[in-house]
């Protein structure tokens, strides 16, 4: 049974997640996967089940989601697939590329490792006068407000310490009931944009729920000078939720690209989008980090 592999970009603003929710007794909820499966079967004519890479949760979002799907008779081109389910999808979710993949592919075991991106403003710099601490309409679902001025080089030098491989139970929600919670970060940068605006960028081979936006929030903490940029190791070692910082909004967070095997990579990707437009595939094939395979997270 022929199986396709598709790059999906969505804005989460309007999603329940990504994951399909059918509450007992009520109507599906609007669900990034739920909303392309139905755009899937409605193409191919016949109901198909459509997996993701990354369980995002509600109100996150995506440059680099993958997801697969097979089916009996494709009926379409894989050239054509990507521009034929755009015109059956809604404009806060875009397929950027489809492509064919083995029969056994599989967008969460086979995953080597994967990229989220935090936007977050802070303070009052570079905003227009009379809006200091108030968040800027325009970007409020894609742009994370803190009211306090951070300090950005502080921030620096905590992020370099959340890489490696280390028990992250401290940047876990608790409870956490997965066997283990030790996980490995390729990569914690903290990118200055402009004045007030800054990025964290991290990658890994899998994450804890809502991890990403917790080491997040414990840098923040680092910023406003509440912790030491040194205490992060200290804070892997407690194990212990309540010694990281807060819960970041979903608002600032997006999954930017995942990375498979090359035999797997996204080089084969056809029809609109398969050169990406986003930067994700030369991210993934740049990244020289062996991963754990691990299913992940809502970071």
């Amino acid at each position: 049974m022929p199986r396709f592999r598709l790059l999906v970009a969505y804005d989460g603003t309007e999603f329940h997640g990504w994951q399909r929710q059918e509450p007992p007794g009520m109507a599906p909820l609007r669900t990034a996967q739920g909303v392309l499966t139905d755009a899937v079967s409605d193409l191919m004519r016949e109901r198909v089940s459509v997996d993701g890479a990354s369980r995002t949760d509600s109100g996150v979002h995506a440059r680099g989601q993958v997801a697969a799907f097979s089916v009996a008779d494709p009926r379409v081109p894989v050239e054509r697939i990507a521009m034929a389910l755009n015109t059956r999808l809604p404009a806060d979710l875009e397929v950027r590329g489809a492509c064919l993949v083995p029969d056994s592919f599989d967008p969460i075991r086979d995953c080597l490792s994967k990229s989220y991106s935090y936007r977050l403003r802070h303070g009052c710099e570079g905003r227009p006068s009379g809006l200091d601490g108030r968040a800027d309409p325009f970007e409020r679902h894609t742009t994370a407000q803190c009211r306090h001025p951070l300090d950005v080089a502080r921030m620096k030098s905590a992020a370099a310490q959340m890489v490696g491989t280390h028990d992250f139970r401290s940047f876990a929600h608790a409870p956490e009931q997965r066997e283990s919670t030790v996980r490995t970060v390729h990569g914690c940068v903290v990118v200055e944009l402009s004045p007030g605006v800054i990025r964290i960028d991290v990658s890994g081979g899998g994450f804890l729920y809502h991890m990403v936006r917790i080491m997040v929030g414990t840098l923040v903490e680092v910023g406003r000078g509440r912790l030491e940029p040194d205490s992060i190791a200290q804070i892997i070692s407690a194990r212990d939720r309540g010694s990281a910082g807060p819960t970041m909004s979903p608002a600032g967070l997006c999954l930017e690209w995942v990375h498979y095997e090359s035999s797997k990579e996204s080089s084969k990707e056809s029809s609109k989008g398969s050169s990406n437009g986003t930067g994700e595939a030369s991210a993934e094939n740049a990244n020289p980090h062996p991963a754990q395979s691990s299913e992940d997270s809502i970071p």
